[in-house]
């Protein structure tokens, strides 16, 4: 891409792709075969991040790494007229460990490699644990093809403005990033995308128009263990303005036009590259100081006028502020909810049928919000006529209960199955445990009600659905190996109110909505009698809790403290309750601790 006007411009084809997890030789054929579909069209084929194995590998990783050797034999002979090729994977190089992207080139009945890019930063928080299985790569470099000279990133690589630059200094006029950046944070402002693909469409705007340069990325797609990565991959010009985008939740292929006279306006009207070139020996004697200096923070000597080695805390003078009250503003947890429904409908197709091979779930339906609004997004995810819904009433359950149930599995056409579990609880009961307690009786429906379910699942040939809420999940209020068994829940990171709200978003009727959350368990008894605070008052705390506020810091802001030291005592107090059992590690290969494989390999 040279500053040739009369040159064709540059077609890149990014490709949305669903990898089947650690499938390497098959992911790989079907890239070739994209690959030659794509030759007549584009000059260059970016398949994202991990595209040859899947982003989640955990320990798999050493599994599905390939040396570049490899990768040329297993990609055989380019397809005839072939265009350049870029693939995100995982890579063996001088024994160790990469999360790499490989540059390839058609060389008669082979591939060339004309560049490998290690990622750099490796993101090791939240979902995030790379650097535990692969390490950094060390150098980031611009490089020459056959359509002119390009820079590669990785993912987080273009989170971080110095990689960028450096590749912009370096003569790239084509940065092409390769990512797999999973969905989430789904507000109403998100723009009808997730806020991590609102965040890149501000990085690489920012990056093209700072060194007038041509950005591309590609965005992996699928659902991997209940992480989804939405696609939307995107071309910016160097002007900063957007050239394309990919649709989001599907795998597919967006071409991208990139006309180099653009570059040569860019620069006549933004100069900023030069103007980074000229003062760029000075910024390097600074960064030389920064990097010099020692863990002390000592280093060269300090003029008086620069600030002292060591600089206070930051804090101001005055009082406390008043209390926000937007903090505890209802909406503070509102949805993008048709973005949520389209997302959660793409998990429950990708979990159900791709990534585990099923066609049907079962669904046990209670009466309540959380069962009707699983049952709804199953019929849209999968058709109704895969969808089996089950009421399991005991002998003291809500006759609403029952009616609400049978009002969700008209309204959505699934399979309706009535199993009534009361008189093997009363037999056991009767038997062995005449004193039982209400809450031992509660726990035992429960669970009875999940073997259930789970015995049906294998009758039909269907995947037991959760229906669990955050909301619960986090205040333990839910029965240990009962509601939280099943494999797949679409609502396990919805807050209760952001259930509500998506239930009146997918037409759920206004009686199952609006009337008192129970577990239907103990006879007249709601949720918030026994957890001693509404939802309505929980989710806003809970919300805080969960980013690190203190108690007495919710207080400040305004919270009543009651309901904080309520939620805050659940919280704390239940975290074994949303994990496995624990089991007592023996051995240097002990499952979940040094054996790491995500649920879906």
């Amino acid at each position: 891409m040279n500053q040739d006007r009369a040159r064709p411009p540059l077609r890149v084809a990014l490709v949305q792709f669903k990898p089947t997890k650690a499938d390497v030789r098959g992911n790989l054929g079907r890239a070739c075969q994209i690959l030659a579909e794509e030759s007549p069209h584009a000059d260059v084929v970016v398949f994202p991040e991990a595209a040859l194995s899947g982003y989640f590998l955990e320990g798999g990783v050493s599994e599905s790494a390939l040396s570049t050797d490899q990768l040329v034999e297993w990609l055989g002979a380019p397809p005839q007229d072939a265009a350049d090729l870029v693939v995100g994977f995982y890579e063996r190089h001088r024994r160790r460990l990469f999360n790499s992207a490989a540059y390839l080139e058609p060389a008669g009945d082979s591939w060339s490699v004309r560049h490998v890019h290690r990622k750099m930063f490796l993101p090791t928080y939240g979902v995030f644990d790379e650097a535990r299985f692969v390490e950094p790569g060390a150098e980031v470099r611009a490089f020459d093809t056959r359509f002119g000279r390009f820079g590669m990133l990785n993912c987080e690589d273009a989170w971080h403005s110095l990689p960028g630059t450096i590749l912009a200094l370096d003569r790239a006029e084509l940065v092409i990033v390769v990512s797999a950046s999973p969905a989430r944070d789904f507000g109403p402002s998100s723009r009808g995308m997730p806020a991590n693909l609102d965040r890149w469409d501000q990085l690489a705007p920012a990056m093209a128009a700072e060194h007038g340069i041509f950005v591309v990325v590609a965005q992996l797609a699928g659902s991997e263990g209940g992480k989804l990565f939405p696609g939307g991959s995107i071309a910016v010009g160097p002007d900063g303005q957007m050239l394309a985008r990919g649709p989001l939740l599907e795998e597919a292929v967006t071409v991208a036009v990139l006309d180099a006279g653009a570059l040569d306006r860019a620069r006549v009207s933004s100069p900023l590259l030069s103007d980074l070139e000229q003062v760029l020996p000075h910024l390097r004697r600074s960064l030389e100081r920064v990097v010099s200096r020692d863990a002390d923070g000592e280093g060269q000597e300090e003029s008086a006028e620069e600030l002292p080695d060591i600089a206070p805390v930051l804090a101001g003078r005055g009082d406390v502020l008043p209390a926000d009250a937007s903090l505890r503003d209802p909406e503070l947890l509102a949805l993008d909810l048709a973005l949520v429904e389209r997302t959660l409908v793409e998990f429950i197709r990708e979990e159900v049928q791709r990534r585990r091979g099923f066609q049907r779930v079962v669904v046990g339906v209670s009466g309540g919000v959380d069962s009707a609004v699983s049952l709804f997004l199953a019929c849209r995810a999968l058709g109704p006529e895969n969808v089996h819904g089950y009421r399991l009433p005991y002998r003291t359950s809500s006759a609403d209960s029952l009616e609400h149930a049978s009002l969700t599995l008209d309204a959505t056409g699934a399979h309706a199955h009535t199993i009534d579990i009361s008189a093997p609880i009363d037999l056991y009961v009767e038997q062995y445990e005449p004193d039982i307690s209400p809450l031992r009786r509660g726990n035992l429906m429960a669970r009875l009600r999940s073997v259930i379910l789970f015995d049906q699942s294998a009758k039909v040939g269907g995947l037991p659905l959760g229906t669990g809420n955050k909301s619960e999940r986090l205040l333990g209020y839910f029965t240990w190996h009962a509601d939280d068994s099943p494999p797949i829940n679409p609502l396990g990171d919805l807050f209760k109110t952001q259930v509500w709200a998506l239930a009146r978003h997918l037409g759920v009727p206004d009686v199952i909505v609006d009337k008192p959350a129970t577990a239907d368990l103990v006879k007249g008894v709601n949720d918030e009698d026994e957890l001693g605070v509404s939802y309505r008052e929980a989710d806003p705390i809970l919300h805080w809790l969960l980013r690190g506020y203190g108690v007495d810091e919710l207080i400040r802001m305004g919270f009543d403290e009651g309901p904080v030291r309520v939620v805050s005592r659940r919280l704390e107090s239940t975290h074994w309750k949303r994990e496995l059992p624990t089991v007592a590690v023996l051995s240097s290969s002990a499952i979940g601790e040094f054996y790491l494989r995500p649920v879906d390999y």
